[in-house]
């Protein structure tokens, strides 16, 4: 079954949730598929992606919180035990909070339109602390 494909670069300022589903909801109703099934995958090992609310901004300070403990950085005496530290002291964290997250997610489309539920939104999950410009490829079939 032949799709369609679009490119996203999404620029983070940090560690922190970015939503782009306005993005991928422009990708949709521009591909004209009305019965399909949207595939978001990050070509990154330092972030994620996550379908959260994007009602309520506690929401997201809340989950950014947890992963903060959850996984703290690697300078951190709690992960002493951490030896991949090349790249400063929250890139192996980083890429333990992708582990436990997703890098790829799948969404229906129905009537031509993204299927996420009222307060659904799509976010890049950042887990760096330096700028980045993450690549999200979208595919529609």
């Amino acid at each position: 079954m032949a799709g369609t494909q679009k490119l996203l670069t999404i620029t983070t300022s940090g560690p922190g949730l970015y939503e782009f589903t306005d993005q991928t909801a422009r990708f949709v109703v521009d591909a004209g598929i009305q019965t399909g099934l949207l595939t978001a995958f990050v070509r990154h090992t330092s972030c994620s992606l996550v379908v959260q609310e994007n009602a309520d901004p506690d929401v997201r300070r809340d989950l950014e919180a947890f992963f903060r403990r959850l996984v703290p950085a690697a300078d951190d005496p709690s992960m002493d035990y951490l030896v991949h530290r090349f790249e400063g002291a929250d890139d192996m964290p980083a890429h333990i909070k992708s582990a436990l997250t997703l890098v790829s997610i799948s969404i229906p489309v129905c009537g031509g339109r993204l299927g996420l539920g009222t307060w659904q939104g799509i976010y890049l999950f950042e887990h760096r602390n330096l700028p980045h410009r993450r690549e999200v490829l979208l595919h529609l079939a």
